[in-house]
């Protein structure tokens, strides 16, 4: 039996005054776990840095991975930012709300540890109706990474908030599943050049057609070198990673396929596929699909459900494909390299 309290909300027939409780919990310091388009997340009032330390102690988070403040709209905007580009505002009024979060130069109130040490603060304004209508309720700025421990994958339902943070936070709320299924994209407005720090459901295309020139930062695809600071969330650490460790094969799709079908015969093997894949690993103890070859919407939305699976299959050891880099395949490819800690065999 939880712990922790949960309020379910129907995402499509649900009054504000529902989420009084939560928006009070906020206000007064407290931690409340919430859906939104994305993944869930897990929020605190992001102008208290007691509050805001509380959410990486929940999540057992490394102090300078920075958090994503959430807004409900632009009004509040210049009380977190200085300096504002007109470039935000171009790219809010194209792709907010929704998956998109931006990095730009912080106000003084902003507490260091929301910032993760850093004189920029990343916001962001979520589309989905729970999440927007508890920030109006709350008031105040809502500081929320997801809601997960850190280094898990991501939750995209409640039920995999419940296997990490039961008893470690002080409200739920139960929206269903999230659409997206990865956290949002992350750019940084605050040099010269706009930086893909952070792959998702707004691609690097999308940003470019509004943008110009952006340029992706390198540990997008690759480590970041020994002290070097994150500059957004999930840059970093080892991130999204299932209990059994990941590998991931690059190569032609018929060599890629014959590895996969290689190591399903392997005890307590585990495959990540796609639909048309699907039949080829009899032998395998657990074969996870993350939809129809083409579809990178889909493969996003599926992504981090199918690595749970993977621990509640009690899997030795997982084997599937690194996506490619163009639409949201780079977003997923992202994910599948933190999870894996960069663990590429190339055929």
């Amino acid at each position: 039996m939880g712990i922790t309290p949960v309020l379910r909300v129907n995402p499509d027939d649900f009054a504000q005054e529902e989420l009084a409780p939560a928006g009070r919990i906020l206000r007064e310091g407290g931690l409340v776990v919430f859906p939104t388009e994305t993944v869930y997340g897990l929020g605190a009032n992001a102008l208290d840095e007691t509050a805001a330390r509380a959410i990486y102690t929940a999540k057992g988070r490394p102090s300078d991975n920075p958090l994503i403040v959430h807004l409900p709209d632009l009004s509040r905007l210049d009380m977190l930012c200085r300096d504002i580009p007109k470039q935000a505002l171009s790219l809010f009024s194209a792709f907010s709300p929704g998956p998109l979060t931006v990095i730009l130069k912080k106000q003084p109130q902003v507490p260091d540890v929301v910032s993760g040490g850093l004189d920029t603060v990343a916001v962001r304004i979520p589309s989905h109706p729970v999440a927007a209508a508890l920030l109006r309720e709350a008031a105040v700025p809502v500081a929320a990474p997801s809601a997960n421990r850190s280094g898990r994958p991501s939750p995209t339902r409640l039920a995999h908030v419940l296997e990490d943070l039961d008893g470690r936070v002080d409200l739920m709320i139960d929206g269903g599943e999230c659409g997206v299924g990865l956290e949002s994209t992350v750019v940084s407005l605050a040099g010269d050049i706009p930086v893909l720090l952070r792959p998702g459901g707004i691609s690097l295309e999308m940003l470019r057609s509004v943008l110009g020139e952006v340029r992706v930062d390198d540990a997008v695809s690759h480590r970041l070198a020994e002290g070097q600071r994150p500059m957004a969330p999930g840059m970093k650490y080892r991130h999204y990673a299932p209990a059994a460790p990941l590998t991931l094969a690059q190569g032609t799709p018929a060599d890629v396929t014959a590895w996969l079908v290689a190591h399903s015969k392997e005890p307590g093997a585990g495959i990540l596929c796609f639909d048309e894949q699907r039949g080829l690993f009899p032998d395998a103890a657990h074969v996870e699909s993350l939809g129809p070859q083409a579809d990178d919407a889909a493969h996003a939305h599926a992504l981090f459900d199918a690595l749970r699976s993977f621990d509640a299959a009690g899997v030795r050891a997982i084997y599937g494909a690194l996506p490619g880099e163009q639409g949201i395949s780079l977003a997923v490819r992202n994910r599948l390299l933190k999870a894996a800690g960069h663990h590429v065999v190339h055929l």
